[in-house]
């Protein structure tokens, strides 16, 4: 596994210059409940990020994370650390742009549903002036945001920073029916302890199973990218 951090100038442009791609993992820093920590979307894209170099390492070459997104939501929540849509939009398509000075190919892998909509309009931007960006959103399906899905992520993968014993029921409402409050008042408004979802009952065997299919379906997105 290349990872740009660990690597020299010379050893970057060689590896950039046999068509590898750059990954770069995007996530978000904000509450996750009273059981998990502010930094679960970060450890999730950092994750499928080191999933995808190692399986694919003479095409690729990993990226520092960027920790922090497009968070508002969770705003009313202490710890939430937000740069808003607008600077998010701004540091990606610089990136992207000081990025393929280097190589022709990045690829960002982001564990933040709240960044979709800026990061498509980053790319689009940087697609118009003929860059090659990919995009590929972490999403394990079921429960929103830190309930059974993630719970269960996070104790595969850092089982020391899950609390289970804080673990508590959350809106189990469907997020559409959720949404309207939400945009108008944020996550607060329709949760009072952080929580889309049902962590109680999480495993790391779940965890084990979601991250898998996640990042079979990740791999063959990036070879059909790549491609």
């Amino acid at each position: 596994m290349h990872e740009l951090s660990r690597m020299s100038s010379p050893e970057v442009g060689a590896a950039a210059a046999t068509g590898a791609a750059l990954i770069v993992p995007i996530g978000s820093t904000e509450q996750h409940g009273a059981h998990l920590p502010l930094t679960v979307d970060t450890t999730i894209a950092q994750f499928c990020a080191q999933t995808l170099t190692r399986a694919r390492p003479a095409q690729t070459v990993l990226a520092p994370t960027l920790p922090y997104g497009a968070s508002g939501e969770h705003a009313a929540f202490p710890g939430t650390l937000s740069i808003g849509q607008a600077a998010l939009e701004i540091v990606v398509v610089e990136l992207g742009r000081s990025a393929t000075d280097t190589f022709s190919k990045v690829f960002i892998i982001c564990g933040h549903g709240g960044n979709f909509e800026t990061l498509r309009r980053a790319l689009r931007t940087l697609r118009d002036e003929s860059r090659n960006v990919g995009l590929w959103m972490c999403n394990s399906g079921g429960d929103a945001h830190a309930g059974h899905s993630e719970t269960s992520i996070m104790r595969q993968i850092q089982p020391n920073h899950v609390q289970m014993s804080r673990a508590q029921l959350g809106n189990i409402r469907p997020v559409a029916e959720l949404m309207p409050a939400m945009i108008a008042g944020g996550l607060s408004a329709v949760s009072a302890n952080g929580v889309l979802g049902d962590p109680t009952g999480a495993t790391a065997q779940v965890g084990a199973q979601l991250l898998a299919k996640m990042t079979t379906r990740m791999i063959s997105a990036f070879d059909d990218w790549y491609a």
